[in-house]
């Protein structure tokens, strides 16, 4: 849940959707699906098992992110459709990613991944504006 709320945090300064909450049920979730399979599995097969368990989590948030994605009625309308949502919908892919991590043990990983995402989202979004 801290990996995602890294992300949800930035989203919810910045009044997206997908804020604080959101990230961090898709990270905690996430974790949850594999942890599944490593509490109840037999060990000959645990890893075909958490390797369908995320296969199943990234076809998922998939789905979840691309209810974020909307386009814009107004700029159809004059010949250029816009795209929203886009980066919405990729912080709750990585929350996803990150909360997999976690699950399965790679706590660094994932909290290395939670502030390389949050500098993505804070710090290149200045770069962009500035561009």
């Amino acid at each position: 849940m801290l990996v995602g709320g890294i992300i949800g945090w930035e989203r919810q300064l910045r009044h997206k959707p997908a804020g604080l909450r959101t990230h961090m049920l898709v990270s905690m979730g996430s974790a949850l699906f594999v942890l599944i399979p490593l509490a109840i599995g037999k060990h000959e097969n645990e890893r075909e098992a958490i390797e369908r368990v995320i296969q199943g989590i990234a076809a998922g948030v998939g789905f979840l992110g691309g209810g974020e994605i909307l386009q814009e009625s107004q700029a159809r309308e004059k010949g250029k459709a816009e795209v929203h949502g886009l980066t919405s919908a990729a912080a709750i892919w990585v929350s996803a990613a990150l909360g997999t991590a976690a699950g399965c043990g790679l706590w660094q990983l994932a909290l290395i991944g939670g502030f390389m995402s949050l500098f993505v989202l804070r710090v290149i979004k200045q770069l962009e504006r500035r561009s």
